[in-house]
């Protein structure tokens, strides 16, 4: 991956932030696009100190004309993009009957139209050269949604529909460009301090929690070995089961446990600032405040990604079993 441009939408903090540190250790130019110019420059800054190239790029995903200005600065400065990676959004914690119309725009604005105007400035650039990969980060509420998200999770099942559509029609051109959709489970990232919220409580993320490295680490595998779509964790596995196999049970679980789940205990703050419309300019990094409850490393994102060796392992294991019985024969 060294010297493949790579950009990152949403880069500012949270899981953006960690992608963006994991393709600069390998050495990679990174355009980093986000809102809050104070964690684009400090994103910037650990770029550079990790060994790859940076190029700060302060615009809001939600003006399409914005979008295809920066991709035509990065080729402009790079000459090409390789890798284009959809992760910023906005969210607001509302039982649906209190949120307002434009703040159902507004999140579907960034989180569903951002990423389509990233992929498509991507593809104007990567199908003229006939590769490169488009990675949607996503969310388990893509896949089956939740209490108190509306907005959200509307947003992030739509981009799923768009990204389908889209991979059929790159398989009809035969094209090699690919498209990818990753699947988080929650994550501790500065989204929980920040989106706007009318919870009585601080928001948090719905445990089991995870740390973004470990996204980070997941994208970086998938932009360096495309498949259609991986998940991340057993959380996110199990949101699938539970829509697919017991929809209405699923309904009724979440009726009783998902508001509680995704309150603390402390109470929220009256001066609490929110991105939904400008960004909270300051440098927030990748991680948000659930270190003590945040899992470092997924086993079964681990298996699925080490799935050829463990493969191989287990087939070495059973031809030595076959052998060794043969000879004892």
């Amino acid at each position: 991956m060294k010297k493949r441009v790579v950009v990152v939408t949403g880069a500012s903090a949270g899981v953006g932030r960690a992608i963006a540190r994991e393709f600069a250790k390998k050495g990679c130019r990174v355009a980093l696009i986000a809102r809050g110019e104070v964690g684009l420059h400090a994103a910037a800054k650990e770029v550079i100190e990790l060994g790859g190239e940076a190029l700060v790029l302060p615009l809001d995903v939600s003006r399409s004309d914005s979008v295809e200005e920066a991709a035509s600065k990065i080729t402009g400065k790079w000459g090409r993009i390789d890798v284009w990676i959809n992760n910023a959004m906005v969210s607001v914690f509302s039982p649906a009957d209190r949120m307002l119309p434009e703040e159902y725009r507004r999140v579907t604005e960034v989180t569903y139209l951002g990423y389509v105007y990233g992929t498509l400035a991507a593809l104007k650039e990567m199908k003229r050269r006939d590769r490169g990969v488009i990675i949607q980060i996503g969310s388990a509420l893509a896949l089956r949604s939740i209490p108190l998200q509306s907005a959200y999770c509307a947003a992030k099942h739509a981009v799923v529909g768009f990204t389908e559509s889209v991979r059929t029609e790159l398989l009809h051109d035969k094209s090699r460009v690919q498209i990818c959709q990753v699947n988080l489970p929650a994550v501790n990232t500065p989204q929980f301090s920040w989106s706007k919220s009318r919870l009585p409580k601080s928001p948090q993320p719905v445990p089991p929690i995870y740390q973004p490295e470990v996204i980070a680490e997941a994208v970086y595998h998938v932009a360096l070995h495309p498949r259609r779509r991986l998940d991340i964790a057993y959380s996110t596995v199990q949101a699938v089961m539970a829509e697919k196999v017991a929809p209405s049970l699923a309904d009724r679980y979440l009726a009783i446990w998902g508001y509680s789940s995704q309150m603390t205990d402390l109470d929220a703050r009256s001066d609490r600032k929110d991105n939904l419309w400008t960004p909270v300019n300051e440098d927030r990094g990748a991680r948000g405040s659930f270190d003590s409850r945040a899992h470092g490393s997924s086993p079964l994102l681990w298996m699925d990604l080490h799935r050829k060796g463990i493969a191989i392992a287990a087939a070495a294991a059973w031809l030595g079993y076959r052998v060794a019985k043969k000879k004892a024969a």
